[in-house]
């Protein structure tokens, strides 16, 4: 790359120079380094696991992005030594052939104009200053770099931009969504008055329709598919969870998977909380498929294609469909209790069930709202990128209305999936049929997991041996090494979430 410049290499700069960018991006470095290693220390002090976990998580995916571009810096040379046709190399680009034209006449002058002339020993020859025509320009006739110098180095660019935007847009995921269940806090200390107790009388008989919750959901529109999606698309923009919807999702959970008489003590916006942070994992994480879908997105921003009108819109369908979704799924939660009977008896019950979601995996909406997540940060980190290198008047940008939509959508996916859509998720997926390991707190969850593990070294150690006990024979009551139930007798109510 140093050739590349056109410039002075290492031996002829000053060493008081080499070694000041060094420390500079050394101290720079160390500094990010140690930020990052207090606010893990700082998760790990709070007994914030899950946190620390993503933390950790987001580290692996900022290495996977160093890794990228410390392969394109040592690959640099042999990529721009690959040669391809100019037919191959004629098509596919993200400005019109006349732009491209003129950008090419225009290098050529420039480059005319940086001819100098430099003196080294008695030696003179000629040098190109600020070009790396030299490089790019080994192909045979009729044939071009695969890429040039410019290119790899814009792209290392972007690939920085990537990883700063991908850490942004997650810490302002979590902030935005702690922030909108902090809410609920005073709707969860609400349940312990006596005021929340007579209102919720269990003695008390009234019909579904005339609950709370039943003049919510049970309406004329409900029993129709078609207008009772069009109301849940319209419901999470006003009002996502308001507080009726909160009470009884959580008098079904604890009814379906806890003691009736934990109704009081049970800290149901501390367990959604917890199991958000759980969930964030996969949130700020990036998989292969979303990688393909990536360098689809590269692909297809070519001109032509028009992708300033559709692409930044795939993201912002997605959410809209998932807060639909979620919206949907507490209607017909309702709808289910009028099914069982005209008339309730104390607080309408909503039975928990995956049958609810899409092929009866709640997790796949998180999988969704990880792909909407880092497409819209990938889609801003490249209009940045494109700005930054090529102007706001370049062929990235020859419509004013594709600056208005990228920068409008971006902001809006944002808002709408972090404060809006992640909390309702947090919320409706605890009406699957089955809690998550975060309804204990990290000493009994720790216990469990362990003896899990064991459990399973057992079973194959047995297996190996021939020794596997058949099911007639195994006692009917699991012995004290055989089941965690010895760490739970003594636990009190506090080591559900404390």
């Amino acid at each position: 790359m140093a050739g590349s410049s056109g410039g002075r290499s290492l031996e002829q700069t000053p060493t008081w120079a080499v070694a000041t960018v060094c420390f500079v991006l050394i101290a720079i470095s160390i500094f990010i380094e140690q930020i990052i290693h207090m606010i893990g220390h700082w998760f790990k002090k709070k007994r914030k696991k899950a946190l620390y976990e993503s933390l950790e998580k987001i580290k692996a995916e900022l290495m996977l992005l160093g890794f990228i571009s410390l392969l394109l810096t040592a690959g640099t040379t042999p990529i721009t030594k690959i040669c391809i046709s100019e037919g191959a190399a004629a098509g596919w680009h993200p400005c019109s052939r006349e732009e491209d034209i003129a950008a090419g006449d225009d290098s050529g002058d420039s480059r005319r104009r940086l001819l100098t002339w430099s003196k080294m020993g008695d030696t003179t020859r000629r040098i190109l200053a600020g070009s790396s025509s030299s490089e790019d320009n080994t192909c045979a006739e009729g044939k071009v770099s695969f890429m040039s110098y410019d290119g790899v180095h814009q792209l290392h660019i972007f690939i920085f931009a990537l990883a700063l935007f991908h850490v942004i847009y997650s810490v302002l995921t979590m902030a935005l969504g702690q922030a909108k269940m902090k809410k609920w806090k005073h709707w969860e200390k609400e349940t312990r008055t006596v005021e929340y107790q007579f209102s919720h009388d269990p003695e008390r008989f009234q019909f579904a329709r005339d609950t709370s919750f039943g003049r919510r959901h049970l309406n004329f529109w409900s029993k129709s598919p078609i207008l009772l999606w069009i109301v849940c698309f319209f419901r999470q923009f006003v009002r996502s969870v308001p507080k009726v919807d909160y009470l009884t999702l959580r008098h079904g959970f604890i009814m379906a998977h806890l003691a009736p008489h934990s109704q009081s003590r049970f800290d149901f916006q501390k367990y959604i909380k917890r199991s958000l942070e759980e969930d964030f994992k996969a949130v700020v994480g990036i998989s292969p498929p979303i990688w393909l879908f990536a360098i689809a997105f590269l692909l297809f921003n070519t001109h032509g294609w028009y992708a300033y009108l559709w692409l930044p819109f795939i993201p912002l369908l997605i959410v809209l469909l998932i807060g639909t979704k979620l919206q949907v799924i507490i209607t017909k939660m309702g709808l289910s209790i009028q099914q069982r009977g005209e008339v309730v008896q104390g607080v309408p019950v909503v039975q928990p069930g995956d049958d609810l979601f899409w092929f009866n995996r709640p997790r796949l909406l998180l999988y969704l709202i990880n792909f909407v997540l880092f497409q819209n940060a990938f889609q801003l980190a490249f209009f940045a990128w494109t700005w930054y290198e090529f102007g706001l008047k370049s062929c990235f940008h020859e419509h004013t209305e594709d600056i208005v939509i990228r920068i409008t959508m971006g902001v809006l996916v944002q808002i709408l999936c972090s404060y809006v859509t992640l909390p309702l998720y947090a919320l409706v997926t605890q009406m699957g049929s089955t809690m998550k390991p975060t309804i204990f707190n990290d000493r009994v969850a720790t216990a469990l997991r362990s003896w899990h593990q064991s459990a399973k070294k057992q079973i194959k150690r047995n297996k190996k041996s021939g020794q596997v006990t058949p099911m007639s024979s195994r006692p009917g009551t699991p012995s004290r090494t055989m089941s965690p139930v010895h760490l739970l007798r003594n636990y009190k109510e506090r080591d559900v979430i404390p």
